[in-house]
């Protein structure tokens, strides 16, 4: 028989620090569909604006900023990105690639649809 969980026991429950920072990263609105963009590639501002509808420059700047913070993203600062002034993930943005496509296989399974 299962027992029901007593307050002490749910309070002493704690996330690995490292799972919440990067939910905290990969959670922001609009994080997730500009990896997916830059994972078919470089792209510059201006083309990732246009394929993500509805950010806006400002926030689009911000997660971009973000994610170079993080070492996901890099911005043509060597020759890590195959275009002038675009934006391209490093190795460690490259690395989400599998999970990416696990979160978005299980929102399909899970997730009903958002009007």
């Amino acid at each position: 028989m299962i027992e029901m969980a007593t307050a002490n026991t749910i309070q002493d429950r704690v996330i690995c620090p490292k799972f919440e920072q990067t939910f905290a990263i990969l959670g922001k609105k609009w994080t997730g569909l500009i990896i997916d963009v830059l994972l078919d590639g470089p792209r510059r501002f201006k083309d990732l604006s246009q394929a993500i509808s509805g950010v806006s420059d400002r926030v689009l700047v911000e997660r971009l900023k973000e994610l170079e913070k993080e070492d996901i993203v890099t911005r043509d600062l060597d020759d890590s990105c195959e275009m002038k002034s675009g934006y391209c993930l490093t190795e460690k943005g490259k690395s989400l690639k599998n999970v990416m496509t696990e979160i978005q296989e299980w929102a399909d399974q899970w997730i009903c649809e958002i009007d």
